[in-house]
């Protein structure tokens, strides 16, 4: 699987200058403020530069200049590196200043060093006003022939490049963010949904129903996966039911034991329906190649926890997963080595520190994780 290995955000909001090992599991705990969804702010802007959609992205977040380390920072830069098996990595950077009431993009950069020269070769370096990138034909960086969109970067806009970086595009344009499910009372999961072919149960579960239903028609084996995971974490579970309920439209019915009518899926508990869409999500074979869940614990019984770190710990070795938390109990069921753990800095600014690098072992000797971290023995708590 391709993989971002490093990530270095600086002027990002609390991110003043952090550097980041990225691993196929990375769980960033922390209280309140200290920069977890802030990272994945970071890493969501970044897939938008990928993507195209860079500008919407920046005002989606308030614009640049709410954006910048308040004080601090002149320019906002992100950096991925990707690991290319058998090559040295993949190295994309770029940076942002505010323009004129928006922002400019200052300068943009995709390289890669090879082994016996000693400078990386380029297959972007643009600058503010001047896109170059590597054309395969010509075999030198040239200027675009078409007018470029100064706003969106030159990743997003150039032609095809080789197959490594196309990788490095793909999947940063791919990398998808879920947040806490929305349960309410009109809240899509809990309405009658199209038939159609879906291959992921959506960010607000608008296709959670045909999903699941297509999943047991075509991929009977990850249905059932789905199925063994529900009956382990509610015992008297039995079965899924997808009833039509108009032309063209189904719902669903959760089975119990001991109930002769079943649920329907409008009536199942917040957390119920929370696990039920993270199982379904986590199941899904259409995955990106990054995964992003922010605060996956909410409305969750601290027995869920251990089985949804266990469904995220096989996720990850189809899709980078990064979770952001503050919850200790989820953090109990984690291993050091799954932990960033969040903190602030005495300058104001946040630091990001892997938990297995703390000489922590003493500690787990006789404590859990989450009673380490509530100990204070690995910050996070400010």
């Amino acid at each position: 699987m391709t993989k971002i290995n490093r990530m270095r955000i600086r002027g990002f909001r609390r991110l003043e200058d952090v550097d980041l090992r990225v691993k196929p599991f990375l769980v960033a705990i922390g209280a309140n403020g200290v920069g977890k969804s802030s990272l994945l702010d970071a890493f969501s802007l970044l897939s938008a530069s990928a993507s195209g959609k860079l500008s919407e992205s920046v005002s989606r977040l308030g614009g640049i200049t709410s954006l910048l380390t308040r004080g601090r920072a002149e320019e906002l830069s992100l950096l991925a590196h990707m690991d290319v098996p058998g090559h040295l990595n993949l190295e994309y950077e770029v940076r942002l200043v505010p323009r004129s009431g928006g922002y400019a993009i200052a300068a943009e950069v995709l390289s890669q060093l090879r082994e016996g020269y000693a400078q990386p070769f380029k297959y972007i370096d643009s600058k503010e006003g001047g896109i170059k990138y590597y054309d395969v034909a010509a075999k030198r960086l040239v200027q675009p022939e078409w007018e470029p969109d100064p706003l969106e970067t030159s990743l997003s806009q150039v032609p095809k490049l080789y197959r490594e970086p196309e990788k490095l595009r793909r999947t940063l344009a791919t990398a998808t963010r879920c947040h806490a499910l929305e349960v309410g009372p009109r809240a899509p999961v809990k309405l009658p949904q199209p038939m159609r072919p879906a291959v992921l149960p959506g960010s607000s579960g608008e296709d959670l129903v045909p999903y699941l239903y297509y999943l047991r028609e075509t991929e009977e084996h990850r249905f059932s996966a789905i199925v063994d995971s529900l009956r382990a974490a509610f015992p008297g579970f039995e079965s899924l039911g997808f009833p039509p309920v108009a032309a063209g439209m189904l719902s669903m019915t959760w089975k119990e034991r001991g109930f002769a009518r079943p649920i329907n899926i409008h009536e199942l508990s917040e957390g119920t329906l929370r696990f039920l869409w993270l199982v379904s999500l986590l199941q899904s074979p259409a995955l990106s190649t990054v995964t992003m869940i922010d605060e996956p614990e909410v409305s969750l019984h601290p027995e869920l926890l251990s089985l949804l770190a266990d469904l995220m710990r096989e996720a990850s070795k189809r899709t980078q997963l990064i979770v952001a938390t503050h919850s200790d109990r989820f953090i109990r069921f984690l291993r050091p080595e799954e932990v960033v753990v969040m903190d602030i800095a005495e300058t104001g600014g946040s630091t990001a520190t892997w938990a297995d690098t703390m000489d922590l072992d003493e500690w787990l000797a006789d404590y859990s994780l989450d009673e380490v971290w509530r100990l204070g023995r690995m910050g996070g708590r400010s």
